[in-house]
């Protein structure tokens, strides 16, 4: 038997627990009451109608980073990946890393025909893919210290200020009505020795939403930062992340949402002392109830689950471990997202290609192998969003041409008699309520 069973056992002993909370989370979160009134041309309720319920989306958003948009060393991949993607994805994280998207100051990287740069696609390609097949494409991020590029004086504020705010217009000028999620702020919480002259600035934060907000008046702004800030080290609403949220919208900041990540990036040695507390669904419990506070949506924005080898029990404990935490977050009423990182193995970060012994590549983390199959973890998320979180119903209108049915949020195609096809949208906080007049 495979050792590493034993990190699931935190789960498997709370499970009733779990269980509870997530069915009353979904019952009142992710679910809603629609009715619909089937009426003929001249208006007359129509009786005895079949009316086929077929859910096609989910309001629920969960997804991946899209680095690898046509970034393989075949077609064969590229058209692969482009399909995959779209099978368990409704969002994607586009990489707006400032460094690699305006290597050259002034010419930055936004056309498809941009000089290509590994891992980091261009961005009108990404938001055409996205556009093409339904995927709500993700801002990935504004403000990030790491990535600021080589042709800027990281010691000079005011000069960084001036190019923060250039970049932030032009960005906003040009995807802002194509992206309706922005992440402001990124990894503000690392101690670093070698950070910029605006990364030690107090205002950090404030200043950086009060400039989003003026160029992204009407897109929803989120903070985001690491794992270990916010699920290791917790202590309430004393939390370092949370303080930093909290003062900053004391002074003014709009925070329209809270990113947290959740990379298990320890390696296999140390999985088991190491990931105690982020799979302990007791304590997950604590970190977001006590963020929803807030009152905002929170959101999963980056994360990774080992499986650590192509063993196939390897691979089933990733996704036992992915099952649970989907299940928790997608039954809590403050998250509203969910978005793994790399899809595909031997394609991460700080690693060759194919090279499963380097950077992230070493935790075999994505979702498909390096052939392209997919792996249990796929399967699963297809299987819980397509199946179980999923209404398909049939039902007869009444004399007064009425039917109703309670669903999961989100868009469904109605067939009336096997004749006629409506799209409707089934919204949280909305009536709900639609006259269907068949032609």
């Amino acid at each position: 038997m495979n050792e590493r069973r034993e990190i699931l056992r935190s789960f498997e002993e709370n499970k009733d627990y779990i269980n509870k909370r997530v069915s009353e989370g979904i019952e009142k979160s992710r679910k809603g009451n629609l009715s619909l009134k089937i009426l003929d041309k001249s208006g007359k309720p129509i009786s005895n109608a079949n009316v086929e319920i077929n859910q096609v989306s989910h309001e629920f958003k969960y997804g991946a980073n899209i680095f690898m948009l046509d970034e393989f060393e075949c077609e064969e991949k590229n058209a692969l990946y482009r399909e995959r993607f779209k099978e368990i994805c409704n969002i994607a994280t586009l990489p707006f890393y400032w460094k690699d998207l305006e290597p050259t100051e002034g010419k930055p990287r936004f056309e498809k025909s941009s000089e290509r740069v590994y891992r980091r696609p261009a961005l009108d390609l990404c938001i055409e893919y996205c556009k093409e097949n339904g995927i709500e494409p993700k801002e990935h991020c504004l403000v990030y210290d790491t990535w600021m590029p080589d042709w800027l004086d990281k010691n000079d504020l005011p000069l960084i200020k001036e190019k923060y705010e250039e970049r932030i217009r032009i960005l906003a000028e040009r995807y802002r009505e194509h992206i309706p999620v922005w992440e402001v702020t990124n990894e503000t919480l690392y101690i670093r020795k070698d950070g910029s002259a605006l990364y030690y600035s107090p205002d950090l934060i404030e200043w950086s939403f009060k400039c989003a907000e003026k160029y992204l008046p009407s897109n929803r702004l989120l903070i985001n930062d690491a794992h270990l800030n916010i699920w290791t080290v917790f202590n309430g609403n004393r939390s370092q992340y949370y303080m930093q949220i909290e003062r900053a919208i004391r002074n003014g900041a709009r925070i329209d949402g809270i990113g947290m990540q959740f990379h298990m990036f320890f390696r296999r040695e140390h999985e088991k002392l190491s990931t105690g507390r982020f799979y302990d669904p007791i304590h997950l419990y604590k970190v977001m109830d006590r963020y929803a506070d807030f009152g905002v949506p929170l959101s999963i924005t980056e994360m990774t689950i080992p499986a650590y080898s192509k063993d196939s029990e390897d691979e089933e404990i990733q996704a036992e471990i992915m099952k649970w935490l989907y299940s928790i977050w997608f039954g809590h009423s403050a998250m509203e997202a969910i978005i793994y990182w790399n899809l595909v193995d031997g394609y991460a970060a700080f690693a060759p290609q194919g090279d499963m012994t380097a950077g992230e590549n070493y935790y075999h983390g994505g979702l498909m192998r390096f052939d392209m199959t997919p792996k249990p973890a796929f399967y699963m998320i297809k299987d819980l969003f397509d199946k179980q979180w999923h209404t398909k119903e049939e039902k007869l209108t009444d004399e007064e041409g009425n039917v109703g049915f309670r669903g999961f949020f989100g868009e469904y195609e109605i067939n009336i008699n096997g004749k006629e096809k409506r799209r409707i949208s089934l919204a949280k906080d909305k009536e709900n309520r639609f006259d269907i007049i068949l032609k």
